[in-house]
């Protein structure tokens, strides 16, 4: 078998956001090499020689049901890979590009999905503790609309003040909570997300600000490798540590796989896992300890 048979993406339909840089940009060149017909979409300009590329703001509902109209009528693989930093003030743009334009186009497009098709999204290892606001989550997944929405994210504004993190927390319980719903598991159509640490692209600036309470970029640098590199001395991946792998999920290669919610960070979420692990079960010797004494 061929390296484009393994994949299964030769002369597929497959759609895919952010694709004007960073590790969309990688995923569409690798979908290019494999054989796909690429249709990419991003608000900046596409230098990729994809079948067709829209321009597009994914935070605007009616831009999103244009663009929609002119898509392909059949899907084998959708990619949702849009996303922003936050900064105060931009809360809700970011809930809007970063989480609800992604399940609103999943949702929209999902009739044209082949059966066996996937959906994959990229999502961040800021996302990790996910399950802390998972009810809150699934009250959002569950509105009906566009507009039911966005009144809930005014009435929940103290919520979304950690913008990008419960934006991230909301896809990954979206792939959780949906990835076996009817809609999706009839017609086989697997959910997953990569959930990359930390990555240089080109919006590596704008995560430093954003991440510095003074939007300084350099002290939020420093805050970012203490974060996510400095305990294991480690260093920031490239766009196709992350591009890479997200085809990979997408493809034929990946075919029972769905609900997983795949961290790509050289292991660092596995140790802070590990860590609160021995914490708790730390806690519960000293307690049964100090109980046994009494």
């Amino acid at each position: 078998m061929n390296l484009k048979e393994l994949f299964g993406y030769e002369g597929k339909n497959v759609v895919i956001t952010g694709a004007a840089s960073g590790m969309s940009k990688s995923a569409a060149e690798l979908l290019l090499e494999l054989g796909a017909n690429v249709y990419a979409i991003d608000k900046n300009e596409i230098d990729l020689p994809v079948k067709e590329k829209f321009q597009v703001d994914l935070s605007n509902k009616e831009e999103i049901d244009t663009l929609i109209e002119q898509l392909p009528e059949k899907i084998d693989a959708l990619f949702l890979c849009h996303g922003i930093a936050a900064f105060p003030g931009r809360e809700l743009l970011v809930q809007k590009v970063n989480f609800y334009s992604q399940k609103y186009m999943t949702e929209k497009l999902l009739d044209r999905i082949s059966d066996h098709g996937s959906v994959t999204f990229i999502s961040s290892v800021g996302g990790f503790g996910w399950q802390q606001v998972y009810n809150q989550c699934v009250e959002l997944i569950n509105l009906p609309t566009w507009e039911n929405a966005m009144k809930w994210y005014e009435e929940h504004s103290k919520l979304i003040e950690s913008a990008y993190v419960f934006a991230k927390q909301c896809l990954e319980s979206y792939v959780t909570y949906k990835c076996m719903s009817k809609e999706f598991i009839d017609r086989r159509i697997r959910l997953n997300a990569i959930n990359p640490g930390d990555t240089t692209t080109g919006l590596t600036e704008d995560f430093n600000r954003s991440t510095s309470p003074n939007g300084d970029i350099k002290e939020g640098e420093e805050m970012i490798s203490n974060i996510f590199l400095k305990s294991w001395n480690g260093y920031a991946a490239e766009p196709k540590n992350m591009g890479y792998p997200l085809v990979v999920v997408g493809s034929d290669i990946c075919s029972y796989m769905s609900g997983q919610l795949i961290y790509i960070d050289f292991g660092l979420t596995s140790t802070w896992t590990s860590g609160a692990l021995l914490q708790a079960n730390q806690k519960s010797i000293e307690e049964i300890s100090r109980e046994s004494n009494e």
